[in-house]
């Protein structure tokens, strides 16, 4: 069971992320709309603007003031089975 940083101390489980979405678009901002109605949506962004929506397994859509790229490379060092600082030095390896 891997865990996933989705800011202030909050985690995800990897396996139970389906998509990870900017916030930007109106098929995103219904998203989140239909999420509160139905009573799916978690808030994690502890009051500051959300940067990106998690959509889960569930159905469960959990907002984040992280960036949609950051959650991104996140995912990808742990699904490559490297810690975050070993994942950075090999992009910076490979971009040289």
């Amino acid at each position: 069971m891997q865990l996933l940083n989705i800011g202030y101390g909050n985690t995800v489980m990897v396996e139970r992320v389906v998509a990870v979405i900017n916030t930007g678009s109106a098929p995103a901002r219904k998203l989140k709309e239909l999420a509160k109605n139905s009573q799916r949506l978690i808030d994690v962004t502890e009051g500051r603007r959300t940067r990106s929506i998690i959509v889960t397994d569930s159905n469960h859509v959990i907002l984040s003031s992280v960036q949609p790229d950051t959650i991104g490379q996140r995912l990808a060092a742990l699904q490559g089975g490297y810690h975050l600082a070993e994942y950075r030095d090999g992009a910076k390896e490979e971009e040289s």
